[in-house]
């Protein structure tokens, strides 16, 4: 295993959402989580199979252990710059309204305890698309961490659109 990857077998020991455990990860120079519960598993980077006329967000499937998983581009969903993928890009497969998806980021932190009390709501940018996507913003020592809210993220808009077909 990677230094970069996080043991599967360890991510649900003792992970409860009252304990407010998230994976977090980068994406550039940002940092994120989602809520552990939501993570199936953390996989090192491998090339997909793309799907034609499929969102420019979505990178392809995946098929893992017999399930096709789509896989989404979160630098592309976030209009970030892109990068070359390199041997910290992992795959994390989260579990989304009973579907599995895997979302490709820069690299997997930890997995934290972040405490209510250190949660903030997210900042209001008036459309309301943006704010949908964030569960809130916590602060861990000098870090601000972006909180997903993954199912907004990964089954909103055009995705949720492309998997419901």
């Amino acid at each position: 295993m990677n230094s970069n990857q996080v043991d599967p077998v360890n991510i649900q020991a003792g992970s409860t959402a009252e304990n407010g455990q998230y994976l977090t990860f980068s994406l550039g120079d940002e940092e994120y989580g989602v809520d552990i519960l939501k993570v199936q598993e953390i996989k090192g980077f491998v090339p997909t199979t793309r799907i034609p006329n499929s969102p420019h967000e979505v990178r392809g499937v995946l098929n893992l252990r017999g399930t096709i998983v789509p896989i989404v581009d979160l630098r592309r969903k976030f209009n970030l710059e892109p990068v070359e993928y390199d041997q910290f890009t992992c795959i994390v497969v989260v579990v989304v309204q009973e579907r599995v998806m895997g979302m490709i980021v820069d690299s997997v932190s930890e997995v934290m305890n972040i405490p209510s009390a250190d949660i903030q709501p997210p900042p209001d940018f008036g459309n309301g698309l943006v704010g949908n996507m964030l569960r809130g913003m916590a602060r861990t020592g000098d870090k601000l961490i972006i909180l997903l809210d993954i199912d907004a993220v990964l089954l909103g808009d055009s995705v949720g659109m492309a998997m419901a077909a």
